[in-house]
C-alpha cells in the first residue's frame, strides 16, 4: 500500500519509519542536524513548493533513510496511511 504525501508522491507505507509534524520537530536542535545531513547527500525531497506542514521519514529501496516534506497536515497523512 502507497500513502499520496502530494503532488502525485507517494511512498510506501511498510517503509514509513514516521510521519512528522514540521513545525513542532525541526525545533529540536537534533532534528535540525538530521535533516541538514541528510539534505547535504540528496536524502530531502519536497512533495510541493508550499510551506510544508509535516515531513514523513522512510526508508528507500536500498535501506537509505530518506525526509519527504508535504504541504498535508500529520493527521491527514496518518488518515491516509490507515485507509
Amino acid at each position: 500500500m502507497y500513502l499520496h504525501v502530494g503532488n502525485n508522491q507517494n511512498i510506501r507505507t511498510r517503509d514509513i519509519v514516521g510521519i512528522f509534524d514540521a513545525d513542532t520537530a525541526t525545533v529540536s536542535a537534533i532534528t535540525k542536524q538530521y535533516i541538514k545531513e541528510a539534505d547535504s547527500v540528496n536524502r530531502v525531497s519536497f512533495a510541493s513548493e508550499e510551506i510544508p506542514k509535516s515531513f514523513v521519514l522512510y526508508k528507500d529501496r536500498e535501506g537509505n533513510f530518506k525526509i519527504c516534506f508535504s504541504q498535508l497536515a500529520t493527521s491527514s497523512l496518518v488518515g491516509r496511511s490507515t485507509h
